[in-house]
């Protein structure tokens, strides 16, 4: 009973231990429905927070209107101020520019 029980340990351990954290990246087109001085145009943001908790997290719908650009998967983690990972529509971009070179 013992043997079977630690047996079954190992080998959960040995499944689980190649699992690998992901996260997704998401890219917007932001602009102030109040334009103030300090952020009187439009910009391009780059998070991990997905639409719903931006527009929560940056004051509401009313303060801020956002357009879903893009979004992908990286390997991997955010901790410890991590940057985000390459969209793949950058690399695509640089490849080509390298091809016609």
């Amino acid at each position: 009973m013992k043997c079977s029980l630690f047996v079954t340990l190992i080998i959960l351990g040995l499944w689980i231990a190649p699992a690998q954290a992901e996260y997704r990246v998401y890219q917007y087109y932001i602009k102030a429905k109040f334009p103030v001085v300090q952020d009187s145009g439009a910009y391009l943001v780059t998070s991990s927070l997905d639409p719903g908790s931006y527009i929560a997290y940056h004051g509401g719908s009313e303060n801020i209107t956002i357009d879903l650009l893009r979004t992908w998967m990286c390997p991997g983690h955010t901790g410890n101020m991590r940057q985000y990972c390459k969209s793949p529509y950058d690399k695509v971009s640089e490849m080509e520019k390298l091809t016609k070179k």
